[in-house]
C-alpha cells in the first residue's frame, strides 16, 4: 500500500475516532476490555485395567493385528514390546489425556438431558438425528452401559449432574455457564463468561482465569464421586501443563495416526452446533499440520541443515496440538462501536490491525520466558535439525533458520574435538557418542513456542498482514498449494487480529503465553503489558509514526524482526540484523541497543545481544512512548519488568525451572537426562504448580466474595469453606466431596457476577 494510501486510511481513523490527543487512543483501561481461553492438560488417575486409554489400545484392532502378525512371524515382537512398554503404569500411575468411561445408570435427569442434546447432529434441530458416531460413546461392561466421554465434556456432565443436586437452587444460573466449557484439539478449553473491562489491568482477567481452574477442579472433583468414576478405579486431575506428554508422544511414535486421532482428538460434544463438523475440522487440523511437519524436510534440506542423506523422519503424526497455552483477547469499546455504527468500515480495520500487530510483534520477546514458560530439556540424541526445530523452517526464512540453528548447536556445546556434530541416527550409537563425550544436549525456557505452529511466515505472492482485505486468505491459500496450511484452518498468528465482523467486537488476541507459575504476579502483570503495547501500537499507527512502508511484509523482513521471538524461546543470546534492512521501526530499535557490532560471520549484518535488544525495547517505551505510559500509569507495570530482565530469577522460565530441579535434588538442568526432567516436570505441573494456583484461586475467591457480600446458604461466611479447601490442597492435595459441595454454588455466582454485578445475590 503507498504512502498516500497509508495517509489517507491513517486521516479517515483520526477523523472516525476523534483524536486529538493520548486521551483518545484506544485500548486505554476505560475502553478495553479482556478475556481468556485456557487450554488445560488432563489426567486419569487408576490401575491399567480400569482406565479408558490402555484399554482402549490394547483392545484396538491396531494392537490386535500386531499380535497376530508377531505370532506368525511377520513382523518383529519388539514393535508389540513398545506399545506394552509404553503402557507400563508408571509411579502414580497417570494417564494424560485418557477419557473416562462413566456408569449411564448414574447420570441424573438433568445430566442425561444435556447428553442426548449434545448428541443431536444439529443443536438448534433437537428433534433431528443424531450424529453419526454416536454409537462410538458407549461401551457395554458386564451387562451395564457405560458412556465413553473425554473430559473436556465430563467438565459440562459434572456441571448438569450438581443442577440435580447442590446447584438445584441456581439450575438456572448454571446452565448459562454451559457454553465456557468447550475443547482445543485435545484438551479442554474454558472460556470467560463475559468479557471483563481493564479498569484494574490484567488483575482482573488473571483473577477470573485462575478462579475458572478452580471451577474445573470442583467439577472433576464432583465427578468423581456423584459420576462413580472414583469407585470404579478412575480418579481425574486437571491442571496447566504446556507441553505433550510423554507418554502421549511415545504413543504417538508407534501407532499410526488415524489411530492416535481416534485417541486423542476431540469430538467436540460440547461448545459447537454440529460438532461432528468441528470434529471434522479437528482431524483436518491434525492431518495438515502433521504433514507440514514432513513437508519441513524440503525446507531445511534448500537451507543447508539436512547435510546427509540419513535422517530421522518426523512422525507422520505430529503431537503438537497437545500443546497447551492460554490466549488473551482485547477489545476497544470505542472501535467496536464505531464498526457497529458504520463509523469505520472493514477496511480501516484491517489496515490498522495489520499494523498494530506488525508494531507489536517487535516487542514480543519482552515475553518470553519472563511471564510464562514451557521449560524442556533436549539430549543430544534429540538434536535432530527435522525434529527439534520443529515447525521453524515454515515460520523463518531460510538465512535466519540458518542462524539461529547454528547459534543453537553452539550454545548446547555440540562439538567432538572442537568440530560441531549432530546426532546420526541410530539411537545405540548416539547414546555411546553422548555418553564418551560428554554431550549433554540443552534445557530451554519455552519449547512450546517452538514444537507448535505460532505464525505463518508470508510468501513472496502473497503476506498476510500488507493491510488489505482478504490478505490472509489468499497467504493460507498459496500455503495450502506447497502443503503447509490449509485454507478451511484459522490463520496462526503470535498476535491475532480479532475483526470485528467475524467476532462480534475490534481487537487482538495474544497466543504466545505457555504457563504461568503465579496467575497474579505473572499472568496479571503480563495482560498489562499487552494492553500498554497495543495502546502504543495504536498511538504510533495514529501519530503517523509509522505506516506499513515502515514494515515490509515480504518474507525475509517479515522473518528478521521475528527471528528475536524464537530465539528467546530457545535461550539463543544472538541474532544478526541488515544493516540496510528496510524495516525503519526495526533499525530504530537495534539502534538504541549496547554492544552492538559488525558480524564477522555475516557481512552485512549486525550483531545484536537479546538481553541488550530487551533493554532496548524497555526503554523505547520509557522514552518514546512516555506519554502513553504516563496516560495508562503503566510505570510499574514496566519496573517490575525491568526488575525481571535483571534478575533472572524473578522470571518464570527460572522459577518453574526451580521447582523442576527442587523435585530432581538437582542444581542444573543439564545434571539429570531430557526424560527424567522432563517427566518430572509434568509431575511437578501435575502436583506442587496445580495446589498452588488453586490456593491463589481460593484467595482470589475470598477477597471476591467480601466484594460480593457472598455467603454460604446456612449464613456461614465463604471463609469458612475456603479455609476448608485450602487446607485439604495443603495436606492432600484435593478438596474434599462435601467442601466441593459447598463450593460449587459460590463459585456458579461469582463467574456470572465478575462481568455483571447485578448477579451479585446470595449463593442458596
Amino acid at each position: 500500500m503507498g504512502s498516500t494510501a497509508s495517509e489517507d486510511m491513517a486521516a479517515r481513523l483520526q477523523a472516525a475516532l476523534g483524536y486529538g490527543g493520548i486521551g483518545d487512543l484506544p485500548f486505554l483501561a476505560a475502553d478495553a476490555t479482556a478475556g481468556s481461553e485456557t487450554e488445560l492438560q488432563t489426567a486419569v488417575i487408576g490401575p491399567r485395567e480400569r482406565v479408558d486409554l490402555p484399554r482402549t489400545v490394547m483392545a484396538s484392532r491396531y494392537v490386535q493385528g500386531l499380535r497376530r502378525r508377531a505370532a506368525a512371524g511377520e513382523y518383529p515382537a519388539r514393535m508389540l514390546e513398545a506399545v506394552e512398554a509404553v503402557l507400563e503404569p508408571g509411579p502414580g500411575e497417570v494417564w494424560e489425556n485418557s477419557w473416562v468411561r462413566v456408569p449411564m445408570a448414574r447420570l441424573s435427569a438433568v445430566a442425561r438431558a444435556v447428553l442426548d442434546a449434545d448428541l443431536a447432529a444439529d443443536k438448534s434441530a433437537p428433534n433431528g438425528p443424531r450424529r453419526s458416531d454416536s454409537a462410538d460413546f458407549f461401551v457395554q461392561e458386564a451387562g451395564e452401559t457405560w458412556l465413553r466421554i473425554p473430559v473436556s465434556y465430563l467438565l459440562k456432565l459434572s456441571l448438569a449432574q450438581a443442577m440435580d443436586g447442590p446447584l438445584r437452587g441456581d439450575a438456572h444460573v448454571a446452565r448459562r455457564l454451559f457454553p465456557l466449557f468447550s475443547n482445543d484439539n485435545t484438551s479442554p478449553e474454558t472460556v470467560s463468561f463475559a468479557p471483563l473491562p481493564c479498569h484494574e489491568g490484567g488483575l482482573a482477567v488473571a483473577r477470573e482465569t485462575c478462579m475458572r481452574q478452580l471451577l474445573c477442579e470442583v467439577l472433576v472433583e464432583w465427578a468423581n464421586h456423584a459420576l462413580g468414576l472414583e469407585a470404579s478405579g478412575q480418579r481425574v486431575v486437571v491442571y496447566a501443563s504446556p507441553l505433550p506428554p510423554w507418554r502421549q508422544k511415545a504413543l504417538n511414535a508407534l501407532v499410526p495416526d488415524a489411530f492416535y486421532r481416534e485417541l486423542f482428538i476431540n469430538p467436540c460434544l460440547s461448545g459447537w452446533e454440529r460438532g461432528e463438523e468441528k470434529k471434522a475440522y479437528m482431524h483436518l487440523c491434525h492431518e495438515t499440520l502433521s504433514r507440514s511437519q514432513l513437508n519441513a524436510l524440503g525446507k531445511l534440506r534448500e537451507a543447508g541443515l539436512l547435510n546427509r542423506n540419513l535422517v530421522v523422519l518426523p512422525n507422520t503424526s505430529s503431537t503438537c496440538l497437545a500443546n497447551n497455552g492460554i490466549h488473551v483477547s482485547l477489545g476497544s469499546r470505542r472501535l467496536s462501536a464505531l464498526l457497529a455504527s458504520g463509523g469505520l468500515g472493514p477496511a480501516e480495520e484491517k489496515w490498522a490491525a495489520d499494523l498494530v500487530v506488525k508494531i507489536v510483534e517487535h516487542f514480543l520477546p519482552l515475553f518470553v520466558g519472563v511471564y510464562s514458560a514451557a521449560p524442556y530439556r533436549l539430549g543430544f540424541a534429540d538434536f535432530h535439525p527435522e525434529t527439534a526445530l520443529g515447525f521453524l523452517p515454515h515460520e523463518l526464512d531460510f538465512t535466519h533458520l540458518r542462524m539461529l540453528w547454528r547459534r543453537w548447536k553452539k550454545k548446547a556445546k555440540l562439538k567432538i574435538l572442537g568440530r560441531p556434530i549432530t546426532p546420526f541416527g541410530p539411537p545405540a550409537l548416539d547414546r555411546a557418542l553422548a555418553r564418551i563425550f560428554g554431550l549433554r544436549g540443552d534445557h530451554v525456557p519455552d519449547f512450546r513456542l517452538v514444537d507448535y505452529m505460532t505464525c505463518l511466515m508470508s510468501t513472496h505472492e502473497a503476506s498476510c498482514l500488507d493491510g488489505s482485505l482478504g490478505s490472509d486468505e489468499r497467504l493460507k491459500a498459496e500455503l495450502a498449494a506447497h502443503g503447509v496450511f490449509h485454507a478451511a484452518m484459522s490463520t496462526y498468528l503470535l498476535y491475532k487480529p480479532r475483526i470485528f465482523a467475524r467476532m462480534g467486537f475490534s481487537g487482538f488476541e495474544g497466543r504466545f503465553f505457555s504457563l504461568f507459575p503465579s496467575y497474579g504476579q505473572d499472568m496479571a502483570r503480563a495482560v498489562d503489558l499487552q494492553l500498554l503495547l497495543t495502546a502504543v501500537a495504536w498511538w504510533m499507527v495514529l501519530s503517523r509514526r509509522v505506516d506499513h512502508g515502515a514494515i515490509p511484509d515480504a518474507p525475509t523482513w517479515e522473518s528478521e524482526r521475528r527471528q528475536a521471538f524464537f530465539a528467546m524461546a530457545l535461550e539463543v543470546p544472538t541474532v544478526f540484523v541488515r544493516h540496510d534492512s528496510p524495516n525503519r521501526l526495526l533499525i530504530e530499535l537495534v539502534g538504541r541497543v549496547a554492544r552492538v557490532r559488525p558480524s564477522r560471520r555475516y557481512p552485512g549484518h549486525a550483531r545484536v545481544r537479546l538481553p541488550e535488544l530487551r533493554a532496548a525495547l524497555v526503554d523505547f517505551l520509557e522514552t518514546e512512548a512516555a506519554c502513553v505510559v504516563e496516560a495508562m500509569g503503566a510505570q510499574p507495570v514496566l519496573a517490575d519488568l525491568r526488575r525481571r530482565l535483571e534478575h533472572p530469577e524473578a522470571r518464570a522460565a527460572s522459577r518453574l525451572t526451580d521447582r523442576v530441579l527442587a523435585r530432581l535434588g538437582a542444581r542444573s538442568p543439564l545434571e539429570v537426562d531430557a526424560e527424567t526432567f522432563n517427566r518430572a516436570a509434568e509431575a511437578c505441573y501435575r502436583e506442587e504448580l496445580r495446589v498452588e494456583h488453586l490456593v491463589e484461586a481460593l484467595d482470589f475467591l475470598e477477597v471476591t466474595c467480601r466484594r460480593m457480600g457472598l455467603g454460604l446458604c446456612d449464613g456461614r461466611s465463604v471463609d469458612w469453606v475456603v479455609k476448608q479447601a485450602r487446607e485439604a490442597l495443603r495436606q492432600h492435595g484435593r478438596i474434599p466431596q462435601e467442601v466441593c459441595r459447598q463450593l460449587l454454588p459460590v463459585l456458579v455466582a461469582v463467574t456470572v457476577w465478575e462481568p455483571a454485578a447485578k448477579e451479585c445475590r446470595h449463593a442458596a
